[in-house]
């Protein structure tokens, strides 16, 4: 999504592309976090919270705590703005325990070092 809007913005089309994340009932995005973002890439995010604010609902999926999103936005200021948008009118999901990703692999893996 920052990728897109970034280009976007890069060739004067931010609006017709922050729309294509506007239009959905819900919108999905997936491992905040997962890179920090820079001001002009976290501001990005910031616009398309703002505007989805009370108009449609947004799912966020972030292996980090709250309190590590200001890591993530590189401003504080910025960061409190995107929650208090997320979280006025939320529900948290917290789900703690090993990765479901990893699990079958793990199991593979110690399968692998009793047969040797």
């Amino acid at each position: 999504m920052v990728r897109h809007l970034t280009a976007a913005d890069d060739i004067g089309r931010l609006a017709r592309k922050l729309h294509t994340y506007l239009r959905p009932n819900v919108l999905v995005i997936d491992e905040v976090g997962y890179q920090p973002l820079e001001r002009a890439q976290a501001n990005l995010v910031f616009q398309v919270i703002s505007k989805r604010y009370e108009k449609g609902s947004t799912l966020l999926t972030s292996n980090k705590s709250f309190g590590e999103w200001g890591q993530v936005f590189g401003d504080e200021v910025l960061d409190t703005a995107i929650l208090d948008r997320l979280l006025h009118h939320c529900d948290v999901v917290a789900i703690n325990g090993p990765s479901y990703r990893l699990k079958n692999r793990l199991t593979a893996i110690d399968g692998q070092a009793n047969v040797a």
